[in-house]
Order: C-alpha cells, then structure tokens, then sequence
C-alpha cells in the first residue's frame, strides 16, 4: 500500500498532470493556430495578435484582481481545496465549450478562453498553497520540481495523442483536421476533470485555527486578513522585492508561453513545425524540471534561478533573428530545459519567505504577480508589434512588402520581452533570502 504522505505527494503532483492538458493543447498549442485561422479568419497577423493578447491580458486582470482574496478567505476557512474543485471545473466546462464556437466568431472564442483560463489560473492559487503543508524545506524544491515534471509529462501525452488526431483525422474517425481540433478541446476537459480527483481525494488539507472557530464568518475575516496582509506586506521588504522580480521575470515566461506559436505563424512557419515545438518542449521538460529541482538542492535556488534567466535572455535575442524551422526545434530544446525549473523553484523559493500557516493568503499575492505579468507581457508585444509595423509600413505597399513588415513588425515585438528578463534579475539580485526568512518567523510567531 502507498506510504500516506508518498501518496499526499502523488495526488498533489496529479493536479498538474491534470491541468497542464489545457496549458498545453489549449493555450500554447491550438487554440493561438485556431484563433488565427478559424475564428479570427481573413484578419491581418499583426491585429489577430493583439486581440489575443489583449484576450489573456483581460482574464489575466481579472484572476490577479481575486487571487489574494481569495487565498486570505480560504486560509481563513481551510477552504483550499473547495477552491481549487469550483476553479477547476470551471476550467473544465469552458474548455468544452469551445467546441461549440463557430468560425468568424472571435468576440466568443476570447470569452470563453478568457472564462477558462480563469478557472486555470484560479485552482492553481489553491494548488500552489497546498505545497508547504507537503515537505519540509530540505525536499519542498525537489516536490514542486516533481509537480512541474508531472505536468509536462501528462499535458506532453495528451497533446501528442491531440497532434495525430489533426494530423490524421480519419484514423481518429474524423472528417477533417478542424473538427480534430475541435474534439481535443473536449479530450482537454475530460481529461482535466477526471485527473483532478485524484488530488481531491489523496491531498490533505490541514484546519486552521480560524477554521474551527464558532461562527461562519471566515468570508468576511479572509477580506479583513487580505487587507492586513497587504499592509504587512510592504513592510516585509524582502517578500515585497522578490514578488516585484518574479513579476518581471515570469512575465517573460509566460509571454513567451502564450505567445510563442502565434509568433512562429507571423513568421510563416508551418502549423506542424510549430507543433513538433512544443512536443519538444514537453518532453524535454519532463526530466529538466526533475533535474532543475535537484539542481536547487545541491546548487543553490538562488544560482538555479539566474541561470534559468540567462537562459531565456540568450533565446530571446536568438528568436529576434531566427529565419529557418530548424532554429526553432533548437530554442524549443533549450526552453524545454529551463521552463519547468525556473517556475518550480520560484515557487518553492517563495514558500520560504512567507508565514507558516498563511499560504493561501501569500500564493494569492503571488500569483496575482504572476497574473499581472501576463497582462502587460502579451500586451506589450502586441503594441510594440503593431507601432513597428505603423512606423515600418511604406505608403502604397505592395503584398510583399506587408509580408516583410509584418514579419519584421513581430521580430521587434518579441524582442521587447527581454526588457522583461534584464529587469527580474536586477531586482532579484537585491533579494536577501536569510533577511526574508527571519521576516517570515517574525511574523508565524506574532
């Protein structure tokens, strides 16, 4: 029979597995390709970027806006897991919805990916809180290391089934390649759905002191503990300092998660080069996050993190000049290999930094950060995108002359993420781990 806390650990890294399906398929995968060509169809490049970017920024807004409510409420109620069930199912039936969006319908195909992606978001508030009851600190970076391989492996075996059902339709029954997409979004939510119960039934969750208290109060007592806690917040210098350079950084990250494959579209490559990337991506990904996550143990979070940075700074300058497939299977290895461990350690950095027994409430600051970083990224690629292309465009252009200024209109848009990267790990440098964690045994003792 599976040791208790060896299965705690398991149905915790299953939630990953499970919703890395819609990471994967939905939002780096098919939905930027289907968005362009099927619901945005007939629009320019550069303008269907931006609606998508506009898309994420506004779900974005809405999840960093909740997130730190909602982590204070549910620390107050021990409701974390509740949580993470009524996200997640959200997630779930938004993601089968789109099935049901027609072609030209791109005002609805932004709504529902929206809604879905604030299910996503929201359940991994509640997700992300449930890791510091799992460990202790000597393996917490290795765990959430494993979590990350998890999703890889998981939302890496659901899209390749995914990529043969379009590229091979009538083997899968199928009249045609757009209707294979279509029925990948609902492999994403069965999926999705079934392997979160998993974590559900196998992920314990501790009572807080506030939870076994008289009354049925916690609601308005988490909106009173967020506010304290924002005020605590900015008093807590080293929280506050590491929060911002996550900001910066991962939203480097994540733009270039969302918006990757849009960009290699821009740039003319084929829909099946651009899948086989991210394929590469996720299987790469799979055993870099377990090695990134044994690399912060013995080399240290801190060195893990920059190298991590370096990394995408040397690939995103790379990306600005690339002009051949090959190039892009290349930076796909290298970003498959960072991806997963800049994440996993910044998460389990963050645990160590914050109060014992507030985790909810702390991961809601984080990741409204992290949801904040996603509005501005694809935002800013999107504009930087588009005033290129105003500034570049000659009068009267010929068709191939809009080709090669929309063309190099996205080279500069993705060029301005690095400002991004160079800013995180500035800020970073100025985090002081050993200052944070007395910070944070102040504060678990008050």
């Amino acid at each position: 029979m599976m040791n208790k806390d060896k299965k705690a650990i398991w149905g915790w890294a299953m939630y990953d597995w499970a919703n890395s399906a819609f990471a994967t398929t939905v939002m780096a995968g098919f939905f930027p390709i289907f968005f362009k060509h099927y619901w945005s169809y007939g629009v320019d490049v550069n303008i269907s970027t931006a609606r998508l970017g506009f898309g994420n920024s506004l779900a974005s807004l809405f999840v960093a806006l909740m997130a730190p409510v909602l982590g204070a409420i549910a620390d107050k109620g021990s409701a974390r897991k509740k949580f993470l069930l009524f996200f997640a199912y959200l997630g779930v039936l938004m993601t089968a919805a789109l099935f049901m969006v027609q072609k030209g319908e791109w005002v609805w195909a932004i709504f529902v990916y929206a809604m879905g992606i604030i299910g996503f978001s929201g359940a991994n508030i509640f997700y992300d809180s449930l890791l510091p009851g799992l460990a202790g600190e000597e393996k917490i970076d290795y765990i959430s290391g494993f979590g990350f391989a998890m999703g890889y492996l998981g939302g890496g075996l659901l899209f390749l089934i995914n990529v043969l059902m379009t590229l091979m339709p009538e083997k899968f029954g199928l009249p045609d390649a757009g209707v294979a997409v279509r029925y990948s979004f609902v492999s994403v939510a069965v999926w999705w759905g079934m392997f979160t119960i998993f974590t559900i039934l196998w992920v314990p969750e501790e009572k807080t002191s506030a939870a076994s208290s008289k009354g049925k109060n916690f609601v308005a007592d988490g909106f009173r503990q967020f506010v304290g806690t924002f005020k605590k917040i900015r008093h807590l210098k080293t929280v506050f300092l590491f929060l911002l350079a996550y900001w910066f950084y991962i939203d480097g990250v994540g733009t270039i998660i969302r918006m990757a494959v849009d960009y290699g579209m821009s740039l003319g490559f084929a829909f099946n080069d651009l899948i086989v990337a991210l394929l590469i991506v996720q299987f790469v990904g799979f055993p870099a996050a377990l090695m990134f996550g044994k690399l912060g143990q013995k080399w240290g979070v801190r060195k893990s993190i920059y190298l991590a940075i370096g990394v995408y700074m040397f690939v995103t300058v790379w990306a600005t000049v690339m002009t051949d497939k090959n190039e892009f299977y290349i930076i796909a290895v290298i970003i498959g290999l960072v991806q997963g461990g800049i994440q996993a350690l910044s998460r389990s950095y963050y645990s160590r930094l914050i109060p014992k027994g507030q985790s909810a409430e702390y991961y809601g600051f984080y990741n409204m950060l992290g949801k904040f970083a996603a509005i501005f990224g694809p935002v800013l690629m999107g504009i930087v995108g588009l005033i290129a292309r105003r500034v570049l465009m000659p009068p009267a252009p010929t068709p191939e002359q809009i080709e090669q200024v929309g063309q190099l209109a996205s080279r500069w848009g993705i060029a301005s993420v690095l400002i991004l990267f160079l800013a995180g790990a500035i800020l970073f440098y100025f985090v002081d781990e050993e200052k944070g964690r007395a910070e944070a045994a102040y504060l678990s003792e008050a």
